[in-house]
């Protein structure tokens, strides 16, 4: 009999997803020379790789500030919003102190309750946030929400430890990365374009018709052919398009 996650879906094709995200992210080592390409696949890839996974972020420390350098909906970069400003939850706990960090509703509400109320509200039950460090200045976690309020399984942990530590390595590998002055610029760009390149997927899905997935994709195909950064590629997306209006 096949093994099956808690949540019903086989282990195999658990981790087949793993293995495909991270060739994946090894084939975009090749290819991607920016900073918040391969943030935004990070966040794309653990969505589709952990079962029960309903919205994924990834937080960044500018410092000790964190802010959210990639997600999968405005709805977790809200929930985000609301646990940095109360410098409360998952996120900033696995951040700082580089733990992992689960929660299910029960013990999220007595040690998070601000966050966890925007939460419950928002239809998001558990938390599973796993640090990601860059090196000793820069750290920062990879979070999932899900609306599953059974929480997070041992294997799940295990399938997002095993992701973020190939992130780290992908991350680490590039020299470029590794000098602490050029990734903190890398960082505040992280910032900066997050928010233009989801104007840009908003703006595709909107004419399109297709996933936000797709619409990233799109982005990322373009910003390949033409060797131009993404940030670029959708800065230009959205300048022609509020241009024809």
């Amino acid at each position: 009999m096949t093994p099956h996650h808690p949540n019903g879906s086989p282990l195999g094709e658990s981790l087949d997803e793993v293995t495909r995200a991270l060739n994946s992210l090894d084939e975009a080592l090749g290819r991607a020379d920016d900073l918040p390409a391969l943030i935004e696949l990070v966040s794309a890839q653990v969505q589709r790789s952990v079962p029960g996974a309903d919205g994924v972020s990834v937080t960044l420390l500018d410092g000790m500030k964190p802010f959210t350098a990639s997600a999968t909906s405005q709805l977790v970069v809200e929930l985000d919003a609301v646990e940095y400003r109360e410098d409360a939850g998952p996120c900033v706990d696995a951040a700082k102190t580089r733990t992992l960090v689960r929660a299910g509703m029960n013990e999220a509400l007595e040690r998070w309750p601000v966050f966890t109320r925007a939460c419950r509200a928002a239809g998001m039950a558990s938390f599973l946030s796993t640090p990601l460090t860059v090196d000793e200045q820069h750290a920062g976690a990879i979070n999932v929400y899900s609306a599953d309020e059974s929480g997070f399984a041992d294997i799940d942990v295990s399938l997002l430890s095993l992701y973020a530590a190939a992130a780290e390595v992908a991350l680490r590998s590039h020299s470029r990365y590794l000098r602490a002055s050029e990734l903190s610029e890398q960082l505040r760009t992280a910032l900066d374009s997050r928010a233009v390149i989801d104007q840009a997927k908003g703006m595709i899905m909107a004419v399109h018709g297709v996933t936000a997935e797709e619409a990233f994709q799109r982005l990322v195909d373009q910003s390949q052919q033409e060797n131009r950064k993404l940030r670029v590629v959708a800065e230009e997306f959205v300048t022609t398009v509020l241009s024809r209006q």
